[in-house]
Formats: structure tokens, sequence, C-alpha cells
């Protein structure tokens, strides 16, 4: 009696890659409490501020231009605090990330699932506030300006990834939110992102660039015009060691599981 062994399908690296990043993004785009808040504040803050409160205030300050890019940052820090950190915090309490690592599925597709959804939410993000100034805010940008914008935006995206990443395996799935929270807004405010520095009290600009926050924010106001004769190299170098600390310090201790 013969055994007939049969072929074992094999399937495309590519397509597991694709297929988680698929499937992590309709997770949180179907979780109100995440996609809500992550694609509507952004843009109805920009309305508010940037539209009806400070538009034409005059003194050289545009700030449908100014907050078009610091509103884009505050938007794109949410993905990678929220989606990295509340995810991974409620995957390794329920058991999930111990599974997936159990799983015959590429070692990376986990963690790269989660950033591919970070920048997709970060492009969504820059789309509308793109579309809302260009109407709404009567912003006139060269293209150059926009592309450079999205570039900084896109992958300012990764240091608040590890940032998230590292928060999510340190805490409880039911602490991830409040922390996560306690993290992206008393620093969205501190960084100047919701309002000039010049507008708040001399000591917060002096503690200003302890925000990684603060940093991608100077990147994206040079790529619209707004930080005029300011050096990037700095501010890149400075978010690429902190995206690379906060990978270092995660990875650490999730392999202590």
């Amino acid at each position: 009696m013969t055994t007939a062994i049969l072929p074992v399908p094999r399937v495309s690296l590519l397509r597991c890659y694709a297929l988680e990043a698929r499937n992590e993004f309709l997770r949180l785009l179907r979780a109100p409490s995440f996609a809500l808040p992550t694609l509507l504040f952004p843009p109805m803050f920009y309305l508010l501020f940037a539209v009806l409160l400070f538009r034409d205030r005059g003194g050289g300050f545009q700030a449908n231009v100014y907050l078009l890019a610091t509103y884009g940052v505050f938007g794109v820090m949410s993905p990678g605090l929220f989606g990295f950190g509340v995810t991974v915090a409620l995957d390794r309490e329920r058991g999930w990330l111990a599974l997936k690592r159990a799983l015959p599925m590429p070692p990376g597709a986990y963690l790269a699932s989660k950033l591919a959804m970070a920048m997709l939410f970060a492009t969504i993000i820059f789309a509308i506030l793109a579309l809302l100034a260009s109407t709404a805010g009567g912003v006139r940008l060269p293209a150059q300006a926009w592309l450079g914008l999205y570039a900084v935006e896109l992958f300012g995206v990764l240091p608040f990834c590890a940032i998230g990443l590292w928060l999510g395996s340190l805490v409880s799935g039911q602490a991830a939110p409040a922390i996560a929270n306690l993290v992206y807004l008393p620093m969205s405010l501190l960084s100047g992102l919701w309002m000039p520095l010049a507008m708040m009290p001399a000591f917060v600009a002096k503690i200003a660039p302890l925000w990684p926050a603060w940093h991608l924010g100077r990147l994206a106001l040079g790529a619209v015009g707004q930080a005029p004769g300011e050096a990037s190299t700095p501010h890149a170098v400075v978010l690429a060691a902190i995206a690379l600390a906060f990978m270092a310090l995660a990875r650490r201790r999730l392999a202590r599981g």
C-alpha cells in the first residue's frame, strides 16, 4: 500500500505580507474608537482654528499653511501611538501575539502589517487635510512642497510606531489607551502643534526640543516654507535615533515575553 503525498501549496511571501497588512488595516478601520478620532480630529481642528479662528490674523502668521503642517503631524502621530501601542498590548494580553509567533507565517509580517497600516492611515489623513486646506483653507503650494510635506508625514510616523510598540510591550490592554493619550495630547500641545510656541509661555519653547513631535513639526513646517533657513538634517537624525532606540527597547521587552 502506497501513501500519496500531496504537494504543499506554495504561498507568495509578498502575498502573506499584503494579506496581513490588509487585515490589520480593516481591523482598525472597523474600530470606531480608533478610526473616528484618528481620521476626524485633525481636519476638524484645522477647520476650526486655521479656517474659522486664525485666518487672516496678520502679523506674518499664515495660519492656513502653518496649521496644515502641524495638524498633519498631530494626525500621523495617532496611528503610531494607538495603532501600535493599544493593539500590541491587547494582542500580548490575550495571547494573540504568542499564537502569531507559533503560526507558519513570515516572522516580520506582524510588525510590517502594523507599519503598513500606520502609513496608510497617515496617507489618508494627509489627503483629507490637503483637500480641506486647498479648498476651505485657500492654501496654494507648489507640487514640490506638497510632496515634501507628504514624505515628512509618511515617514514621520516611524518614531511614533516605535514609541507605541514600546508602550504596548509594557502596559496592559486596558491601560494602553490612557497611557497613549497621556503621551499623545501633552506632547502635541508642548510641541506647538495646536498653536505656535510664540503664543505660549516662554518655558514651553525652551523644552520643546525634548519632544519628537516638535522635531517632526519643524520638518513639516520646513517643507511648506514656514521654517526658512532652518536645517532639516538635525531633526531627521533625532527622529531616526528615537525610532531605533525605542524599537530596540520594545524588541528586548517582547523577547522576554
